[in-house]
């Protein structure tokens, strides 16, 4: 794998103005026209989920930001239900319209809740605990759903090494994952076929390669761990293009299939920094630290439209790429892509070691 950027950009400084823009003292509104909240169309788990997970892991937050953190802490335990599992959809009267399950909202919710309890002290109570206990006891027979699960649970083992649940999910996550995956038998400096687990890439796939190292260097399963690197550096392989991130679209991808393709989505690029940055702190691999900068590159216009999706007077990010240039609007999912991204860039810097 050689990943040789043609340039690289200044990053931005993390920003929450748009996210704080985006809530309210219940949650976090998923859609926006522009930079202006749809509140009509409410708020769900996965955004609010995936906003704790950045709000908790910000090292230096302001009290605005530790405010927000507990808002959205506060929605996702009242999102589950006795089960164990989350309701994903809430209207902006507060009421939830859906029943809990073990789709992605599931495994969303126990990332954040994992994050919350290693990274933010001040959120890390009994009731948080008591959810992602209760949450890991279920299964989903989706990898996703799983991935975002053992993630929380990753999260989780960094600072209750032997908390049960978590070690069990995650390494059933990574079975799931690892089971119906080609066998990695070719140097992944090529592309010679599909060495994934699923027949086409869909959304958030980074994801799964980074469940698999978690899970093979948390866990000590030197072939998970390696079958993770190998399946990162392949599909980092197949979304690089001249030097830049060529992403897969939101209808996803399979060989054969023309490339680029749109409408990319920002949810890809932060899904590839997090894998990527976690593949460089168990490596210490210098081309790992290279593609984490590649994906806050994207975002500042080494993509395939050349079109910027950070907005610097708002702080959002735009809702995807497309070959005439960006969608204007800056949802939470984007925005929160965005601030993931920027976070991963400052955090593993721009020179090693």
């Amino acid at each position: 794998m050689t990943i040789a950027p043609q340039r690289t950009f200044t990053h931005a400084p993390v920003s929450f103005r748009h996210l704080l823009r985006l809530s309210d003292c219940i949650g976090l509104f998923e859609h926006a026209e522009h930079t202006r909240p749809r509140r009509e169309h409410g708020y769900c788990v996965d955004d609010v989920a995936r906003g704790l997970v950045v709000a908790a892991r910000e090292p230096r937050p302001s009290v605005e930001l530790t405010a927000l953190a507990t808002t959205y802490l506060k929605f996702v335990l009242d999102a589950q239900g006795t089960g164990g599992g989350f309701r994903n959809r809430r209207s902006v009267d507060g009421s939830w319209t859906d029943e809990p399950s073990v789709e992605d909202c599931w495994g969303r919710a126990l990332w954040g809740l994992g994050t919350a309890l290693s990274r933010a002290t001040g959120l890390a109570d009994s009731r948080a605990l008591g959810a992602f206990t209760a949450g890991a006891q279920l299964r989903s027979p989706w990898h996703r759903s799983m991935a975002f699960a053992g993630l929380g649970a990753a999260e989780l083992l960094i600072v209750s090494p032997l908390h049960v649940p978590a070690r069990a999910l995650l390494r059933d996550a990574a079975v799931l994952i690892a089971g119906r995956r080609p066998a990695l038998t070719i140097a992944p400096t090529t592309l010679p076929g599909w060495r994934w687990p699923e027949p086409r890439l869909r959304y958030a796939n980074a994801a799964l390669a980074e469940t698999l190292i978690a899970a093979g260097s948390l866990l000590g399963v030197w072939k998970w761990l390696t079958d993770g690197l190998g399946m990162l550096a392949w599909l980092l392989e197949t979304e690089t293009a001249a030097g830049h991130l060529s992403m897969t679209p939101a209808h996803g991808w399979a060989l054969g299939e023309p490339r680029p393709a749109f409408d990319q989505q920002p949810i890809e690029v932060a899904a590839l920094a997090d894998a990527c940055s976690r593949a460089f702190d168990v490596t210490a691999d210098p081309r790992w630290r290279a593609a984490v900068l590649l994906c806050a590159d994207w975002f500042e216009g080494a993509n395939d439209a050349g079109a910027t999706l950070r907005d610097p007077v708002s702080g959002g990010g735009c809702d995807g790429l497309h070959e005439s240039g960006r969608n204007e609007n800056q949802g939470a999912e984007s925005t929160i892509a965005l601030i993931s991204t920027l976070q991963q860039a400052q955090r593993i810097g721009p020179a090693g070691p």
